[in-house]
């Protein structure tokens, strides 16, 4: 009996340790599903701790001023060194001791209600003025001017390379090939300065943009041949745009999402158009194109100081496995935000940075190709390069065209620039309500439609102030495109995309000097081309899909299905909206919706390819790990 009672219990014991083997076992098991399916920590969730707008970040938004300053000076400068005054005929050495006016009474054919600007009488002018004649004959024999040109210097009160080198009549198509070659530099630049923020950071890159227009801007005011001139022009197109971009997604880099809109919109609103407004008034004060060159050129030696006053972008730092040093710039942040950081969550920051890295590199490499291999993203990448071909192209059209308007040049021009400030301003106030798709529409579309309206009203006020309001429509319009790919483009080549969106609006903005020299011909032509491109390409982003309040597509199967289910009259401000995780959205924001701008290169980063991971457990996962 003995040994049947004491059978159990070794039975009994066994089993009670199996079972309690069993629990901790599938406890284990439990945490480590949870562990590997935690979401890698990264420099968005370590920034509310920093502080998403705090003191260093105010710093850096009043940092990029003089970088804004600089990219208004290297793109508009370029016009107020070619300008050429309206009145303008040809030099007749024998008669330069006359007055103006008898001058041209004696020398230049009657042009309409004036004079022609590309021919004079030939004769003999000492006997001419030996038998006292006051007046030319009409039946005197006329050819092209042969000794130069004399200038009026009313409209344009000072002497511009153009006027220097005569480049009128026969060579007038001169300026307008100077600035394509500009464009042109700005495609050479955007490539190289792309790549050196993405291989050695945003610093260099800033500084490299800067020096070349320093160096290449000043090397103008030596130009003597349209060649020379070309050349410089060209090298201080590289530094279009870069010169800027770089501070501009540094600041945008450190700031949160609730912030990011207002850091994008209003620097460009308030510094970019302070100093495009103030540009022309230099001009004029100064009185001397080469003195304009040398002024707006010097000033972009500041960046050399870039090093030892702004902090290189943690995100790239990041990306490239220098995570201590991006946290060394992180304990700054939290020193001058004067905030306290729980020394865990550098530690877990780090841990997940060099964990997220090791599989990137297995990670499989995308091309921008991959865009064009499935038919709906095609579509809409097809889509997004007319519309922002489009919208470079008439804005461009809309800066250059002031100088046929019928108004002083001067006036025009700071008062089409001053348009920035209302255009960014409600942009910044509606983008988020009313969403992308409508909105770019509306505005290219009314961009268009008042600059038709220009060409049917008298040249002088009225056509100038319909064709203001068709700049400050487009001005809206450009603010949307930038943002408008990199919400549509996957993440996986997102930065391949809207680069390549963001050149082909390079190439079209070469073509928009050729548009405005179709004012030689009939000064409503240029208007009007610009107005039938900005109603065909406001049309044109009604078939694409809204973004406002979706998740962003981060696969190339995601892109090619994301808006499948939206209809075409679908309008965010008056639909209501699907149920989103809005902490999902903004964290998803964040990360690709940094704007850029005449302006929004930092696309080319291929961070951004490695900065927009999902956060949210799908939900089915989460029931099963309940």
């Amino acid at each position: 009996m003995a040994p049947q009672e004491t059978t159990p219990a070794p039975m009994e014991t066994v089993s009670l340790r199996v079972e309690n083997l069993q629990v901790p076992v599938e406890k284990s098991v439990a945490v480590v599903k949870e562990d590997e399916k935690k979401p890698p920590m990264d420099f968005d969730d370590v920034l509310p701790h920093l502080g998403e707008f705090g003191i260093y970040q105010k710093l850096l938004f009043l940092m990029m001023i003089p970088f804004a300053f600089f990219v208004a000076f290297v793109y508009f400068t370029q016009i107020f060194i070619t300008l050429v005054p309206e009145q303008h005929w040809c030099r007749v050495p024998e008669l330069e001791g006359l007055p103006v006016e008898l001058r041209k009474a004696l020398s230049i054919p009657k042009e309409g209600d004036g004079f022609s600007r590309c021919s004079m009488y030939v004769a003999d002018w000492q006997s001419v003025l030996a038998k006292g004649v006051r007046e030319a004959d009409p039946s005197w024999p006329t050819a092209s001017c042969a000794h130069g040109w004399e200038y009026e210097f009313t409209d344009v009160p000072y002497e511009t390379i153009a006027t220097q080198l005569d480049w009128v009549c026969d060579n007038m198509e001169l300026p307008t090939i100077a600035q394509s070659i500009f464009f042109c530099g700005a495609i050479v630049g955007g490539l190289l300065f792309g790549w050196m923020a993405d291989r050695y950071g945003r610093i260099p890159a800033l500084v490299g943009a800067n020096l070349a227009g320093l160096l290449a801007g000043c090397g103008t005011a030596l130009a003597s041949t349209f060649v020379q001139f070309c050349v410089c022009r060209f090298l201080v197109g590289m530094a279009f745009d870069n010169c800027f971009t770089m501070m501009y997604i540094l600041v945008l880099e450190y700031v949160g999402p609730k912030w990011r809109t207002f850091v994008a919109n209003m620097s460009i609103a308030l510094f970019f158009t302070a100093a495009a407004s103030l540009l022309p008034w230099i001009a004029l004060w100064l009185g001397d194109w080469k003195m304009l060159t040398i002024v707006t050129s010097l000033p972009l030696a500041i960046s050399l100081l870039a090093p030892v006053f702004i902090p290189e972008s943690a995100r790239w730092l990041v990306s490239q496995g220098k995570v201590d040093k991006a946290v060394r710039i992180m304990r700054k942040f939290e020193k001058i935000n004067r905030v306290h950081v729980d020394p865990k969550i550098y530690t877990e920051f780090t841990e997940s940075c060099r964990k997220t890295q090791k599989e990137e590199e297995n990670q499989k490499a995308y091309s921008v190709l991959d865009l064009f291999k499935t038919k709906r993203l095609r579509r809409i990448t097809i889509i997004l390069i007319i519309i922002w071909m489009a919208i470079s192209l008439v804005f461009d059209g809309h800066v250059r065209n002031v100088g046929t308007l019928g108004l002083d040049v001067f006036v025009t021009f700071t008062i089409a620039s001053a348009t920035e400030l209302p255009a960014d301003t409600l942009l910044t106030l509606t983008l988020d309500r009313w969403g992308r798709r409508w909105l770019a529409c509306g505005t290219m579309v009314l961009s268009g439609v008042f600059s038709l309206l220009a060409t049917m009203v008298p040249l002088g006020l009225p056509s100038a102030t319909l064709a203001i309001i068709g700049r400050f429509s487009i001005n809206i319009s450009y603010n949307i495109g930038l943002q408008y790919a990199a919400e549509l483009l996957p993440t996986v080549v997102r930065a391949q995309g809207v680069a390549l969106i963001h050149i082909m609006g390079y190439v079209a903005s070469i073509l928009s000097p050729f548009v405005i020299y179709l004012a030689n011909i009939n000064p409503q032509f240029p208007l009007m081309v610009l107005g039938v491109l900005g109603i065909v390409g406001g049309f044109l982003t009604l078939f694409l899909p809204e973004t406002m309040g979706q998740e962003l597509p981060q696969t190339l199967q995601d892109g090619e299905d994301f808006g499948r289910d939206q209809t075409f009259f679908d309008i965010p401000c008056i639909n209501k909206p699907k149920s989103v995780d809005n902490n999902n959205f903004q964290r998803s924001v964040a990360r690709v919706s940094v704007r850029a701008s005449v302006r929004g290169e930092h696309f080319r980063s291929s961070l951004i390819n490695r900065s927009s991971q999902r956060k949210a457990l799908p939900a089915a996962a989460a029931q099963q790990q309940v």
